[in-house]
Formats: C-alpha cells, sequence, structure tokens
C-alpha cells in the first residue's frame, strides 16, 4: 500500500521534528515519578536492566507495529485498520484507542494542573518547607472545589491552543522547542543531585544491580513499565506516523523514539535515588513523591525555591507533549470520520476532556463520595485506560501486523527492497509470538489474575 495516494495530509516537516514528538508522546509524568517509584519497589539496577530488556524486546517491535500501520494507511487510528483488513472487525480496535485517548486525557490533565498549581506556588516562593507541611497542603488543594477544576481547565486550554494550529505549525513546532528545554532541566537537577550527600549510595543503587531482588513479580513489573512507558496501544504512536514523511525511517525512528525515552527514565532516577539516600525517604510513595516529599528537599537545598520552580515546570512540559499526542488521536478521527475542521474537532476533544476531567478533578473533594465499581471517576478511567484499553490495544496491534496485514506492507513500510532482512523477519516473530504472551501477562496481572 503507497503511502503517497493523500497528498493533502499534513505532515511532519523534519526528521528532527519527527522524532521530537515522537519521543514527546512517549515521555511522560510516568518517566519522572514511576519509573523512580518502580525501581525502587523492585530491586534499583537489576530491575532497570530488566525494564532496558523489555524494552529491546517489546518497546521498539510494537512501536515499529504502529508506525507501519499509521504510515502505510495515513489515516487516524480506526480508518487504518478497516484500510488494511477491509470488511472486518479489527477497526473495532481504534475504537478502544480514542476512548482510553479521552479517558487518559480527562484524568491525566487533572494531576498536570495540579503541577500547575504548584508552579505557582513555587514561583511565589509560598511552597512550604517540610513534608508534613506540603502534605497539608496538598490534601486541602486536591479535594478543594474549584482549584483543582480551574487548573484541569487552563491545561486542557493550552493543550486546544497549541493543537489547534495543526501538525507543524502546532504540535511539531512545540515539540521541537519543548524537547531541547526538558533535556536542558533533566541535566540541570542531575548534576545537583550529584553534588548530594547520598549521590554515590543512590547512584549505586541505580546502577548495581541485585539479581537476588528480582522475582517473577518484579519482572511483570518491569515489563508493564517498559509497555506503558511507550504508550503503546493506544495508537499515538500510530497517529503521529500517519503524519510521517516517506523518507523517515520507521526502525531507526522506533528505536530512537525508545531509547531516548528510556534515557529520561533514567536520568529521573538520577535525580530522584540520591535525594532518597540523602534525606532517608523511600522512592515507594508514588504521586506523593512528586507533590510533597521531593519539593520539600528542594526547598532545603540553597536556591530552593528555584529548583521547585524548574520541577513544576518540567513536569508541566511533560505534560503537555504527552497530551497533545493523546488529543491528537481523537481529533484526527474528527476530523477524517465526521469531517469537522482542525478547530472544530480540536474543540470538541477539548471540550469533552474538560467535561470529564471536571468530574474527575473534583472525584477528590465534592464527587469523592461518588464511587463506580468501588471507584471514584478518576480512579476508574485511570483503571479502564491503563488495564484495560491499552493491554487489550496493544496485543490487538501486534496480532494484527503479525497475522493479518499484508507482508508487502511491512516490508515496504520497513524499507526492504528485495530480500526481506533479518530484522523484519525478527520483528514478525516477535509481534506473531512473544508480544502478544508477553502483554497477555500484563493484561492479567493488572486485572489480579496473577
Amino acid at each position: 500500500m503507497s503511502s503517497n495516494r493523500d497528498n493533502t495530509r499534513a505532515q511532519f516537516s523534519t526528521r528532527i521534528g519527527v522524532i521530537a514528538t515522537a519521543v514527546g508522546s512517549a515521555i511522560g509524568l510516568g518517566n519522572i515519578w514511576r519509573f523512580p517509584y518502580e525501581a525502587g519497589s523492585n530491586g534499583g539496577g537489576a530491575f532497570m536492566l530488566c525494564y532496558i530488556f523489555f524494552i529491546c524486546l517489546l518497546g521498539i517491535p510494537l512501536i515499529c507495529a504502529e508506525f507501519i500501520i499509521g504510515r502505510a494507511t495515513r489515516s487516524n487510528e480506526i480508518k487504518a485498520f478497516e484500510k488494511l483488513a477491509p470488511g472486518r472487525k479489527w477497526f473495532l480496535n481504534g475504537y478502544i484507542g480514542v476512548l482510553a485517548s479521552v479517558l487518559i486525557l480527562s484524568f491525566y490533565s487533572v494531576v498536570a494542573g495540579w503541577t500547575l498549581e504548584f508552579f505557582l506556588v513555587a514561583v511565589t516562593g509560598h511552597m512550604p518547607s517540610n513534608s508534613a507541611e506540603l502534605h497539608r497542603f496538598f490534601s486541602e488543594f486536591i479535594s478543594g472545589n474549584w482549584r483543582p477544576l480551574i487548573w484541569t481547565i487552563v491545561f486542557l486550554v493550552v493543550n486546544y491552543l497549541v493543537v489547534c494550529r495543526g501538525v507543524q505549525k502546532g504540535i511539531e513546532r512545540l515539540s521541537n522547542c519543548l524537547m531541547p528545554a526538558m533535556t536542558l532541566l533533566l541535566i540541570a537537577f542531575c548534576v545537583n543531585s550529584l553534588f548530594l550527600p547520598g549521590a554515590s549510595d543512590g547512584l549505586r543503587f541505580l546502577f548495581s544491580p541485585d539479581f537476588s531482588k528480582i522475582d517473577s513479580e518484579s519482572l511483570l513489573s518491569a515489563m508493564g513499565q517498559a509497555f506503558f512507558s511507550l504508550s503503546i496501544g493506544l495508537g499515538g504512536m500510530l497517529t503521529y506516523a500517519s503524519y510521517f514523511p516517506d523518507t523517515v525511517r520507521l526502525g531507526s525512528c522506533a528505536t530512537t523514539t525508545a531509547v531516548l525515552d528510556t534515557f529520561v527514565a533514567i536520568l529521573a532516577g538520577v535525580i530522584i535515588f540520591p535525594a532518597v539516600f540523602t534525606y532517608g525517604i523511600s522512592p515507594q510513595s508514588g504521586p506523593t513523591l512528586v507533590f510533597e516529599t521531593l519539593p520539600a528537599i528542594f526547598m532545603n537545598l540553597p536556591g530552593g525555591t528555584i529548583w521547585a520552580t524548574l520541577f513544576f515546570f518540567l513536569l508541566f512540559l511533560a505534560s503537555i507533549t504527552s497530551t497533545i499526542s493523546m488529543s491528537e488521536i481523537s481529533i484526527a478521527y474528527f476530523e477524517e470520520e465526521r469531517r469537522l475542521s482542525r478547530k472544530k474537532a480540536t474543540a470538541l476533544t477539548i471540550g469533552i476532556a474538560i467535561l470529564l476531567g471536571s468530574v474527575c478533578a473534583l472525584s477528590f473533594g465534592p464527587l469523592s463520595d461518588m464511587k463506580i465499581f468501588g471507584k471514584t471517576v478518576f480512579d476508574l478511567f485511570d483503571y479502564v485506560s491503563s488495564n484495560i484499553c491499552l493491554p487489550v490495544g496493544g496485543i490487538v496491534t501486534s496480532i494484527f501486523v503479525g497475522w493479518v496485514i499484508d507482508r508487502k506492507v511491512i516490508d515496504s513500510q520497513m524499507g526492504c527492497r528485495g530480500q526481506r532482512g533479518f530484522g523484519v523477519r525478527v520483528l514478525i516473530v516477535i509481534l506473531r509470538y512473544i508480544a502478544p504472551a508477553a502483554i497477555m501477562l500484563i493484561f492479567l496481572n493488572s486485572l489480579g489474575v496473577l
């Protein structure tokens, strides 16, 4: 299937833009706090090596799978499956991706809104300086009536202002600016952490593996972190690939995306573990690590207000690069399938996210008693998207590329000329056999079956 058949569709203009947008889609809050939390809970350096192994085994092939579908069809996620397997039901997986993107955009924007509140508090010099005060401040803030709601809406409006400008002037231009800025901030924080008294202990924990701490549960955690870190199964990579020029080498782009995403996760570990060993805190505290523990550490460093301000600005950058890719999944669908203009499709997507996100924002306060299947709306959206939609989407995508689509499509998109290369043969074997089985293990583990 030729990718030249739609010359009117938007495309990214440069290879740097392609890499920046793909990496920005993968990098998010999960890299900065979830990876250190998982590593701290599952053996440090040994977990990191397992995580890197699964990035190579699962992550890169599954990114390639989404890239192949996206560029081969130059369509939104639903139409892409329909074009490659007409008259069959594979397109239903596209609806799962659109649903997941809307759910994630809704609850993820609530957390991103929290970063804006803390950025404002830090930049104005009102950040509490100890964990107890930060805990009280954070608890009062998220359980409030209007501030979390306002910040959620503000964050989503920022998304609208970026995405409505289109692929090149909006998404690509922002990614080209924000990814270097995010990298510089990460490096600055790493340098600062290396001068902490516990730096050597923190680095030893992260880079000196103790394989006695690895068991079946930690292996599943490492595999799950690799899978979710790259947002595989959502359709964001597929959608972005539909804007890739024909000159982009998909295998190289997928590898670069996975390597840079992993690099950011490791940098986050370099930032956090020296602080953990310096101040005797636990990296296993989830979101409270970001909103309570780390800010208290920064506020007790020389220039603490500056470090706290930069930290929450970093979290905002990580959030916005992820959410614009989530927004684009449904925007492309509304544009191409419902024939809406770019601005109307963006307004509809962001409007739905504001409506659902508002309920999520209030689920820690006024709507905390509203439970569905025993979960708040925020927790329900998180569970359905992360534990069900993404694994199902990943399994279907791997089987679809491995077994269903014409092998000529894979060869063409992966740049094979004549005899199929060894790398493509390995890719097909992984997508046919290894990836579906591995993702099924993640799926069953997330459901509590294993």
